[in-house]
Formats: C-alpha cells, structure tokens, sequence
C-alpha cells in the first residue's frame, strides 16, 4: 500500500511539474511575440518617413511650425505620423519641428524662454590687446656677485676684524691679520739679496734680488704685499687681508688664534649693489615673459620707491606645488636699500597685440576636454562652437578660432543651452541606433533564459517540442 501512493506521489509531481514548465513557456512565447511585434512596429515607422506629415504639411497652430513627426522622448527612436498616447509611456507624443530637426545646429529657444532664462548676448569684436602680468617674488643675492677670500698658504689668524656674519664691509677693509711662517723666510731671503748688492756686481746680485722676489710670489704674497715689503725695507711678521668688494660677510669661517691651511676659506662675501628677485609666473602666462622684458618691482618696506630692471633669465623648472616658473630678475641698488628676503611685487612690462577677434570672458565654457562657445545664430536658435582661445585679461579673452568678429555669444545661461544642445545630439544619437541592436539583445536575455532552464529536463521534464 505504501508503495502504490508514493508512486502516486511521484507521478503527481512530475505532472504538476510539466504543467508548470508548459505554462513558464507560453509565457515566455507570448512575451517574445509582444515584443518583435513592438519593434517590426518601431521598424516600420522609422524606415517609412511621416509620409502623412509631409505631404499634409501639418502645421501646429500654436506656433505655426511645420510638424515632421512625433515621438515619445523617452524612447525616441520610433517616429509616428500622428499624435496620440504613447505605446511606451503613459504620456502624450511630442512633436518635432522642421526648424528643430536632427540635421540642425543647436537648439532653438523661444523669446519668452531666453527672457525667463536671462539669456545676455554680445558681439565678438577685432581689436588690439594689451596684457600686463603681475608676479610675487623674494629678494636674493645676486650669485654672480660672490667672492670667497682664502689663505694663499700655511698660517695662524693672529687678529679679526670682523667678528660676525652679514656685517657690512667696503673695498679695501681689513678684514684679519695672519703670521705666515713661509712668507717671513722669503722676505728675510729677498732683504738680504737687496744689502748684498753693490755697484760692482749689480747685474748678478740683482738677477738674486728678482729671484727673491718671484719665490714670495710663488709663497702666496700679492704685488702690494711685496711692494710693501719693499719699501719699507723691513719683515712683516703679520699681513692684513683686505675686501676686495663693498657688501657684507655672508659667511666667516675663520676665527682668532685658528690655524688656516693653504686654500682654507676665511670669508665669503655678497656685494650688494645688484640684487636678485625671483619670481613666482603663473604656468600659462609664462608664454608672455620673455628674458631682457623690462620690469618694476615695489616692496612694502619702500612703498614710495620703484626699481627697475630686466629679466635675466626663465628657470626651466615649474613648481609642482604653484604651477609657477621662475624668473631671475636684475635689479640695481645703489643705495643698498634692498635687502635678501624682502618681499617684492614684479610688474612686466605689457604686451601689446593688435587685429585679433575678443569675447567676454564669461562667455568661454571650459570643460576640460573642449572650450565652447555658444553663437547666437538669429530667429532664437543657438548652436555651440568648439574655439581655441589665447591670452585673457580685465575680462576679454582672445579667441584665436571658432569665432569671427561680429558674431553674438552668449554670456549669460549659456550653461543651460550648452547642457540642452549636449541633450539633443545624445537623444539623436539614440534615435539612429540600428533597430537590429534591439531584437539583438532581447534575443540574446530570452536565450539565457532558456539555458539557465535548461537542466530541468534532465530532471525529468521533457524537452519542448515545436
């Protein structure tokens, strides 16, 4: 008895089984005949033209615009010849004009729409153009104006002078005395060869007394030195040195009772009667700054003060931090009133252009990829027009293409029109879709379908016969 109800069972359940396989099939027939009929519609009213709308010439009488077709714009691509409900959306059809047809440029807006939206417009104009850039910069020696004063030999500093760093100096300051040991014995060899010559023998006793002399020159002693020793006719157990510039002691390294080596450096000194200011040029106006421009620079420590001069030289180098070059700029100072690390404002002087076409500035749409403006075309149609712009300033920028002198831009809710034009070539990009693609991927959805059910039969469902 057992046996017998639960074959019952099973045969219950396979039957039940292939009822409802059979039911999930229909219903999937019945769905892919919907839909190819949809689409052999769609077919039917895109490759036959709104015939009707033509050769009737409707025309909408709330405008008076000539009527092509009608669409749903949430699926623009089938086209129908009159107006009704939609058979996707639960909306009316929209009507499309001659005057907004695919093939043409823009968008059209009516007078009441461009007042709503605070549409401005103004004319591109030829003229000349004048831009003047302005930079920040720090004061800094000027590096060509360096001199390094070392020991020319062995010695020990017996007294400084100069005490500290970024005191000033003149030429021909003292700066420290040395005692050189080297030096004292060459003087004492040429004083000698001086006593010993007599008239007699002067030629080659003087030929001794130039040897002398050649071998303190060799030790590191200078012409005055040895000019000195000379006419004083005595040894100098000390020598001075001196500055051979006017400016102050960038750096000192020699201190009192020290032991110096030939080549040792002692002091470093900055002259100061030129200085440098570099810079900081914004990336895209470095094209304007050329080396030899004339500038004026100002600082807040001498407002009333201008200085002028030239740029030196632009340092290949862009700060990754700014997006700025940096100019060497040459400025004179006589007076010494500009000091290292003081603030500077750099005006170079303009650059003039002449016969080249200007906009507003606020008419040039940047989106990274494209520069747009968009072009008042007349009877209220707008169309946007890929430019490639120059140099900008006090609000006009240069337009080097895309647009001539004369024609209107749009400088106020451009955005808008521009983001409405990018609309309209999107929905005909869509309307000119092949009607293939469609059927394409509902067949490929209602075959991936078929193959996820697919292992039922193996299970014991039989396979569909046609």
């Amino acid at each position: 008895m057992s046996h017998r109800a639960f074959a019952i069972g099973g045969a219950a359940t396979v039957v039940v089984a292939l009822v409802a396989y059979a039911a999930f099939e229909a219903g999937i027939e019945r769905g892919r005949t919907k839909a190819s009929g949809i689409v052999a519609a769609s077919n039917a009213t895109r490759s036959a033209p709104s015939a009707a709308a033509n050769a009737s010439g409707d025309v909408d009488p709330s405008n008076g615009k000539r009527v092509l077709y009608w669409h749903d714009p949430m699926v623009p691509g089938p086209r129908f010849d009159k107006p009704g409900k939609s058979p996707f959306m639960d909306m009316d059809l929209v009507p499309v004009y001659a005057d907004d047809a695919p093939g043409g440029a823009g968008v059209a807006i009516n007078p009441r729409l461009q007042q709503n939206l605070g549409v401005r417009t103004a004319k591109a104009v030829a003229g000349s153009f004048s831009s003047s850039i302005s930079a920040v910069g720090n004061v800094a020696y000027n590096e060509r104006d360096v001199v390094v004063v070392q020991a020319r030999s062995n010695g020990f500093v017996e007294k400084l002078h100069i005490r500290a760093a970024l005191d000033p100096v003149r030429k021909g300051q003292a700066l420290a005395e040395l005692y050189v040991p080297e030096w004292v014995a060459a003087q004492e060899e040429y004083l000698a060869a001086k006593r010993l010559r007599t008239d007699v023998d002067a030629l080659a006793l003087g030929g001794l007394a130039d040897a002398a002399a050649q071998r303190m020159r060799l030790a590191g002693m200078s012409d005055d030195q040895i000019r000195e020793v000379d006419a004083r006719g005595a040894v100098q157990l000390r020598f001075t040195i001196t500055s051979p510039i006017n400016g102050v002691v960038g750096e000192l390294s020699a201190r009192e009772g020290m032991t110096v080596a030939a080549g040792a450096p002692l002091f470093r000194l900055n002259g100061l009667a030129t200085v440098w200011v570099n810079a900081e040029v914004p990336e895209g106006a470095a094209a304007e700054v050329r080396p030899g421009s004339a500038v004026e620079a100002r600082t807040p420590a001498l407002p009333a003060s201008v200085f002028k001069g030239r740029v030196g030289a632009i340092l290949p180098e862009v700060n990754a931090t700014t997006r700025t070059l940096k100019a060497r700029i040459e400025l004179a100072n006589p007076d010494g009133r500009l000091v290292p690390g003081m603030f500077a404002t750099i005006d170079f002087a303009p650059t003039r252009r002449s016969d080249i076409v200007l906009v507003p500035s606020e008419a040039v749409i940047r989106t990274g990829k494209r520069t747009v403006v968009i072009v008042a075309q007349g009877d209220g149609r707008f169309a946007p027009v890929d430019v490639a712009t120059g140099i900008e300033s006090n609000g006009q920028t240069e337009i080097r293409k895309g647009v001539n002198a004369g024609d209107s831009v749009v400088v106020s809710g451009q955005f808008l029109i521009d983001s409405e034009a990018n609309l309209k070539a999107a929905t005909t990009r869509m309307g000119e879709m092949p009607a293939n693609a469609a059927n394409d991927t509902r067949a490929s959805t209602t075959g991936e379908r078929n193959m996820d059910h697919a292992p039922a039969a193996q299970h014991g469902a039989p396979p569909r016969t046609e």
